[in-house]
């Protein structure tokens, strides 16, 4: 092998080298999806797109925020969705992340958050809370699996 055939096996090599390691993961990037995901969910509610919950909700999913008696599944979800879309508005939020583990592909993360909303009345409320998210990977993504939750009282 001749030093110009040398040249292009190494300059193809570092090439395809170089493209693995642009698609490669780096740790900690599942973390921020899964962040992403959540916040994601969190500015779709508040612009009140319609289609988050399909998109983002995993069809086996049992959430149990704290104003409910029992754990929901993703129609109920749905279905109160819509309510809560006629009864209030949220105006702004901001979240707080505490910890998000990745294992493997499920998820947990933890979070505060202060929301303002305005009712159907107009008049403006503050709330503070705590989530508890478990997020599983799909082909399409991060979705919510289960979730536990709610204001602080």
């Amino acid at each position: 092998m001749n030093n110009i055939d040398m040249l292009k096996v190494i300059v193809t090599g570092a090439f395809f080298l170089g493209l693995n390691c642009a698609f490669a993961e780096e740790p900690g990037d599942d973390e921020a999806d899964v962040w992403s995901t959540i916040e994601e969910e969190w500015n779709a509610s508040e612009k009140r797109n319609p289609k988050w919950p399909q998109r983002l909700m995993h069809d086996d999913l049992s959430a149990w925020e704290k104003s409910s008696p029992v754990p929901r599944d993703k129609d109920s979800m749905e279905m109160w969705y819509r309510f809560d879309q006629r009864t209030e508005k949220r105006v702004a939020h901001e979240l707080y992340a505490l910890s998000i583990i990745v294992h493997d592909d499920v998820a947990v993360a933890h979070y505060l958050y202060s929301t303002a909303y305005e009712t159907k009345d107009g008049d403006f409320a503050r709330s503070n809370g705590r989530y508890t998210d478990i997020l599983v990977r799909t082909d399409d993504g991060w979705k919510f699996l289960a979730w536990h939750g709610g204001d602080d009282e």
